[in-house]
């Protein structure tokens, strides 16, 4: 069993893992709390919001695009979860506050599908731009304002609550979302299309696939997870906001690609989106412990810790992408 394991994990995933214990040595050294379990399980909740999110994208960049609309994807999930009440009233706003921040999600997903499968519109722009209308279509509904919702009792219960003993209920969806996505990849016809579609558009399609329809519910289900990690969070702050999802476009590109996916299409594991989350997690948890900012304010460099964790994301994505980039013409 352990050898079939070991053959599953690439170098990109193992390096991932390896990192991630180096960050942990890291942190324990700086503060002995850190190692402690709960603080640990609290680091596994909070990378577990990412990884809801980064499950979408990371189907969406197998398939060789990208999905830029994440920021507001997760704020309209979480905006219009906490809104439901206000739509469908007191009784039936309840029931339907999760299903219909999902589905609002999907449905950005679905225009994104739609505008980069059958318009043939470069992903890249597409989704930039849906970005923006769902910023615009946010800042209508609530009139410019912050919004006034709260998060609803079971919105709350599935971000902060544990269902088993010790174990938060967001790391309990996560571990269910990741099972339902290796499934796909590994045992389903889809996922083998999606693997082939990263690698030779053009071949699967004049093969007889219909690569539009694949785009299509790749791009679906991107949005709905990045609306249930806005769901999630607006249960976690037990309230909807504007910009919610503006943190988390940089870690999530960076966790897949940490995790060994090409950003180019066609190769990539779950497990190494799960080591490459971990290890972001933790990378962000670390740089507010030690604060390595206050060296280069030493030396007259004044970075603000968030733009320092921008500019870390960054050269992430960008070392990893010209590390693909090469590997793909080598092929």
């Amino acid at each position: 069993m352990a050898t079939m394991v070991m053959k599953r994990l690439d170098k990109a995933t193992m390096i991932a893992f390896g990192c991630s214990i180096l960050l942990i040595a890291i942190g324990a050294i700086a503060e002995p709390n850190f190692i402690s379990s709960d603080y640990l399980l609290q680091q596994l909740q909070t990378a577990s919001f990412l990884g809801i999110i980064a499950t979408g994208v990371m189907l969406v960049i197998l398939l060789g695009h990208i999905d830029l609309s994440i920021p507001w994807t997760i704020s309209i999930g979480g905006m219009m979860a906490t809104a439901a009440t206000g739509f469908f009233g007191e009784t039936l706003g309840p029931f339907l506050a999760i299903p219909f921040g999902l589905a609002c999600g999907a449905a950005v997903g679905l225009v994104n599908g739609l505008g980069v499968a059958y318009l043939r519109a470069p992903a890249m722009i597409f989704t930039l731009g849906m970005n923006a209308v769902a910023q615009g279509l946010m800042v209508f509904h609530t009139g410019g304002f912050a919004p006034q919702d709260r998060g609803l009792p079971i919105m709350r219960e599935l971000a902060t609550g544990r269902l088993i003993p010790g174990v938060p209920n967001p790391l309990l969806i996560w571990i269910v979302v990741g099972a339902a996505t290796i499934f796909i990849l590994t045992r389903t016809t889809l996922g083998r299309r999606i693997y082939a579609i990263g690698n030779k558009e053009r071949a699967v399609y004049l093969s007889g696939v219909d690569t539009r329809r694949v785009l299509l519910i790749c791009f679906m289900i991107s949005g709905a997870c990045a609306a249930a990690g806005g769901i999630l969070l607006a249960g976690w702050a037990n309230r909807s906001y504007q910009a919610m999802g503006d943190p988390y476009l940089l870690p999530t590109i960076a966790a897949i690609v940490l995790g060994g996916t090409n950003v180019l299409g066609g190769r990539g594991s779950y497990i190494g989106t799960v080591a490459g989350v971990i290890l972001i997690t933790l990378l962000q948890s670390i740089l507010s412990v030690i604060q390595p900012q206050l060296f280069f304010a030493e030396l007259g460099f004044r970075v603000p810790a968030e733009v320092f964790r921008q500019i870390v994301f960054g050269v992430v994505i960008i070392s990893m992408l010209l590390l693909y980039g090469r590997e793909r013409l080598q092929r």
